[in-house]
């Protein structure tokens, strides 16, 4: 058994769509889909349709884009209860999602703990002078937006800050319940680690990315590797021995169709066992 792993299929694009039509099958071998598949309810469903029937098993955590509530869409559903409904979507289709207990599962390197993650961002990826009340202003500056603002809600939370906060505790929570020997993938739409959250070409983008909480959550939860996209820059970076995968396909224009999805597919390598103590 393998571990896939891809995220920022972004299926609202019709090339992005058409590809995952042809998307190719590993029936022994399990697939992480790191986050925006596509925003809706019902096109969330028909991906999860394309792709389960492909994989001996599919897991799941959402991104944004999966969280917006679009203007005249049925049903507009916000935050919480949009969500809830996302997780009942993927469960219909035998999906494993955050809110589902996390399997173990024996790979060639040993049992392993899968945890996928959904903790969202709090705006704390930003330099330490800028305050909170100050960060969207901060980022306008450079024309730095993200449509998260307008269409992205927290209910019932106040603001999404305290939304990410319920969530990191409870992923931490839950995480701390397992023996700290057990090695583990931690799979989140977002980097967990500030210094991975560096775009180029929108560097002031980073608010949007990520929280300062998650900070050496590989090195507290023995993670073994850490699966994420959002970036749309795909790679790999080595934390403190710990391969981070961004898996990003992205928008059309990020990757060469041609080549068809497969291509991008990720193997999530994992950081090498530690040879036991003499």
């Amino acid at each position: 058994m393998r571990l896939w792993a891809l995220s920022d299929l972004h299926v609202s694009h019709p090339a992005n769509r058409e590809a995952l039509e042809s998307f190719p099958a590993f029936p022994d071998d399990w697939l992480i889909l790191a986050g925006d598949v596509t925003d809706g309810p019902q096109r969330l469903d028909w991906c999860f349709r394309q792709l389960t029937p492909k994989f001996r098993q599919v897991v799941w955590v959402p991104g944004n884009h999966e969280l917006w509530t679009i203007p005249n869409a049925a049903p507009e559903l916000r935050g919480v209860a949009l969500y809830e409904r996302l997780v009942e979507i993927a469960r219909s289709h035998g999906v494993l999602t955050p809110e589902d207990p996390y399997p173990v599962v024996e790979l060639e390197d040993g049992p392993v703990l899968i945890a996928p993650l959904f903790l969202l961002y709090d705006y704390s990826f930003r330099p330490r002078h800028v305050p909170r009340d100050e960060v969207v202003r901060w980022a306008r500056e450079t024309r730095a937006v993200c449509a998260d603002e307008l269409v992205l809600h927290p209910d019932p939370f106040p603001d999404r800050d305290s939304w990410c906060a319920a969530r990191c505790e409870d992923a931490a929570a839950r995480l701390a319940a397992f023996p700290a020997a057990l090695r583990k993938v931690l799979i989140n739409h977002y980097p967990l680690e500030e210094q991975l959250a560096v775009l180029p070409r929108i560097p002031r983008f980073s608010p949007w990315c990520g929280t300062r909480r998650t900070e050496s959550w590989h090195r507290r939860f023995n993670a073994c590797a850490v699966v994420y996209g959002h970036l749309h820059i795909r790679g790999t970076e080595w934390l403190d021995g710990v391969p981070f995968h961004e898996v990003s396909l992205g928008y059309p224009k990020d990757w060469d169709v041609g080549l068809g999805v497969g291509a991008y597919l990720q193997e999530v390598t994992r950081a090498p066992r530690e040879a036991p103590s003499q």
